[in-house]
């Protein structure tokens, strides 16, 4: 499938965003050279025939990103959320595509979630209303259950979603191959696994089981943050197709009139939206991975409700505390420390200067210190980090990826709400919070004591690992290795001593 057919596609894409008027819109946005964006005319125009026509109703590259189909879509509603890099009036277009996508009839949903479910629809609900939400991959019908008079959500997936999302991705796999072999430079950047990462994340969200069961984790693990709602799965009226949550009532995070006629400090929700990311990535190890306005609400006490668990992301606690140290030298300034940990974790390769990365990184930080969020330019911060990326041989992490991409939507998200929130200042306290308790002597011992635990399991066994080991032994051995046996009965007898204390401190900790 990955074959050179895919030209024809990026030839179509390309020709989209030409007739549609959309590329002139991006390159002005971006601030494109003069150079380039005569050299996209004169190379576009001729082709622009070939491209998807759209729904002419719209604005430019809104038009353009929905013609192309589900993943461009996915990629515009990351952009949607970052005015600094975009620009106002491109950002406000794309917000189009977070949730007010045309739905598909009413009555194909029915017969969905009654195929899927096995049930009927009248006797099931009393009340099923037309679509209320329609994004990419799914739309929302907000329902009463007949039996208990309860409100909820009912998600369906759209009708050949899958279908679609591979033909998408079957390009970018493409792409990935194709920028690799014309411009070796990309490699350290891994643009196949990155794609790969976005495969895996993408189908994910289309089995609607994964997602509840996903909701009901993160419902789990955020059920004492105050002001922060996860709704309810109602497990019997879900399945690979449709999902059922509780409804959340509340104003659409995007919807800033609202917000500012209710009374809500914006600030305070721009600063907990990014706390309480940071919050569950770092204390949990699970975060919702697609945490734009679409996927947000505001209830009228000011509570948090998040919605659509498709995309969520998962760090181990290694990662997790290298990403804290990072954070947290970032905040306090200490470059050194920051250049350390990249070193420490393989981030950077080891033939590289520990004192030239940490003078590399200062330059990055320093512009973001006493400066409010509309001094700082995001565009221009990236493209150096790139650039300082590119100097010191740093490869792409894929375990990364989401986490980074879901901060940088995140951020948006906070400074839709409040313009001049400072990111490191908000995110200060929940670094240093997880720091103090997972990085010294507490984090120590906690880790100890899951490691004794762990061999303590291995107790039952010590006997006949101990005769296993003698009987491997009881053969002669030349001279130099004559003390082996008593080695081994030593490390058999160590581990059972270990196991021992596994077993005592377990039962303290």
């Amino acid at each position: 499938m990955r074959g050179p057919h895919n030209i024809w596609r990026l030839i179509r894409t390309g020709a989209t965003f030409q007739r549609t008027g959309a590329m002139g819109v991006v390159l002005d946005a971006m601030s494109a050279p003069p150079a380039l964006r005569i050299a996209a005319r004169v190379i576009g125009f001729p082709f622009a025939f070939l491209g998807k026509k759209g729904d002419t109703s719209l604005p430019p590259v809104t038009r353009a990103i929905t013609a192309l189909g589900p993943a461009y879509i996915k990629f515009g509603q990351i952009l949607s959320t970052r005015p600094d890099v975009v620009g106002p009036e491109l950002a406000d277009q794309l917000q189009y595509l977070q949730d007010k996508l045309p739905p598909f009839p009413q009555e194909v949903a029915r017969r969905m979630i009654e195929a899927e479910l096995g049930i009927s629809i009248d006797e099931t609900f009393s009340e099923f209303s037309e679509p209320v939400a329609a994004a990419s991959i799914a739309q929302v019908h907000r329902a009463r259950i007949a039996e208990t008079g309860k409100e909820v959500a009912v998600k369906v997936l759209r009708p050949n979603i899958e279908r679609a999302f591979r033909t998408d991705i079957d390009a970018f796999h493409f792409s990935a191959k194709l920028i690799e072999f014309l411009l070796p430079s990309t490699r350290r950047l891994r643009p196949t696994d990155v794609v790969e990462h976005f495969e895996g994340v993408v189908m994910g969200e289309l089995d609607l089981r994964l997602e509840s069961a996903s909701a009901s984790e993160f419902a789990e693990n955020t059920a004492g943050d105050a002001g922060f709602i996860v709704p309810e799965v109602n497990w019997s009226l879900t399945g690979r197709t449709v999902m059922t949550l509780g409804w959340g009532e509340g104003m659409a995070a995007n919807d800033l009139e609202a917000i500012r006629a209710s009374g809500l400090d914006m600030k305070d929700l721009g600063e907990r939206v990014l706390q309480l990311f940071l919050s569950h990535a770092l204390r949990d190890g699970l975060f919702h991975g697609d945490m734009h306005q679409g996927n947000l609400k505001f209830a009228p006490n000011g509570d948090i409700i998040a919605i659509d668990f498709g995309i969520m992301g998962r760090i181990d606690e290694y990662t997790r505390r290298v990403y804290a140290e990072i954070l947290y030298g970032f905040i306090t300034r200490d470059y050194r420390r920051v250049a350390e940990v990249h070193f420490e974790a393989g981030y950077v390769p080891a033939n590289q200067d520990v004192e030239e990365f940490a003078r590399a990184l200062r330059a990055v930080g320093e512009p973001i210190f006493g400066m409010n969020a509309t001094q700082i330019s995001m565009g221009r911060l990236l493209s150096y980090l790139f650039e300082v990326t590119e100097k010191f041989g740093m490869e792409t992490r894929t375990e990364l990826i989401l986490l980074q991409r879901t901060m940088v939507v995140v951020e948006g998200v906070a400074r839709s709400l409040h313009s001049d929130i400072n990111i490191w200042q908000v995110a200060k306290p929940v670094v240093e919070n997880y720091i103090s308790s997972s990085i010294g002597p507490r984090a120590l011992i906690s880790d100890l004591g899951r490691t004794l635990r762990v061999l303590a399991r291995f107790g039952p066994r010590l006997p006949e690992l101990a005769e296993a080991a003698l009987i491997r032994q009881s053969t002669p051995l030349p001279e130099p290795d004559r003390a082996r046996p008593l080695r081994a009965m030593g490390y058999v007898a160590l581990g059972g001593f270990v196991a021992l204390a596994a077993v005592w401190i377990s039962t303290l900790l």
